[in-house]
């Protein structure tokens, strides 16, 4: 475990890109409803989009583990 002003430190960074990219996300989104007169989102990629999200936090979790023999 990183000393607490590195773990601080980390979680700033994290936080910030984080941000970032939420905000790009939602530009892109809000870009995609502009030109089309659809929905930003059907239910499928709204459904599609949660569960890669989840595989992404998942891998991001397992990050620094030992692999298991």
């Amino acid at each position: 475990m990183p000393p607490n002003e590195n773990k601080n430190i980390v979680l700033a960074i994290g936080t910030v890109v984080g941000a970032a990219l939420g905000f790009a996300a939602g530009l892109v989104l809000l870009k995609r409803v502009e030109d089309q007169d659809r929905p930003a989102l059907t239910a499928g990629e709204g459904v599609s989009l949660g569960l890669m999200l989840l595989g992404v936090f998942r891998q991001l979790s397992r990050l620094g583990e030992e692999e298991k023999k």
